[in-house]
């Protein structure tokens, strides 16, 4: 938290290299974010970068009153919600066109099953309706509390941990059906 008060602080007073260690810093972790609610690393990729560059573009107006990292994701939550609602507008997406998450760099063969693992878990997350998609992936990848959900979502703390438990829930179903086949 210090770290990013000083590192906000260099930025705004036009020292570059503190903004490329702020997106060192948190650049997997909104990506691993953006492709779990997206589904397309491609997308995903995009909205990270344009999180960014809105970033470098508002360094004069931010008032961070709170810690760097949930600025960070909820301004990749609010760009996902908009081009899913831009998408949704346009054209009803196809499942068969949607990138997966597959594990094509690694080649041992011990890796094979973990590949597989994480395409049926990608496969079952895009299942999911966005909300609960979204409530897993903040509390199992950012570590978030469902307080911090609920303000996020503008929801109850107790819609969330709903949300939570319905999502997993339908995840275990999903993946259970999954290894039965």
């Amino acid at each position: 938290m210090v770290e990013d008060k000083l590192l906000i602080f260099r930025f705004k007073q036009g020292n570059h290299e503190a903004l490329r260690q702020i997106y060192d810093k948190y650049k997997v972790e909104l990506l691993k974010l953006s492709v779990v609610l997206i589904g397309n690393r491609n997308t995903a990729e995009d909205i990270v970068h344009d999180v960014f560059v809105k970033f470098a573009e508002s360094a004069d107006r931010i008032k961070l009153t709170g810690s760097l990292k949930n600025y960070l994701v909820t301004s990749v939550i609010n760009r996902v919600r908009n081009n899913l609602r831009d998408s949704n507008r346009h054209r009803e997406a196809n499942l068969e066109e949607v990138d997966l998450l597959t594990s094509s760099e690694r080649g041992p063969h011990q890796w094979a099953v973990l590949s597989e693992r994480l395409t049926l878990l990608s496969r079952a997350m895009r299942e999911l309706p966005y909300q609960q998609r979204e409530v897993i992936s903040l509390r199992m990848e950012m570590d978030m509390t469902f307080r911090r959900i609920a303000a996020l979502q503008n929801v109850s703390v107790n819609t969330a941990k709903g949300r939570y438990r319905y999502g997993i829930a339908r995840l275990r179903s999903l993946l259970n059906s999954e290894v039965e086949k």
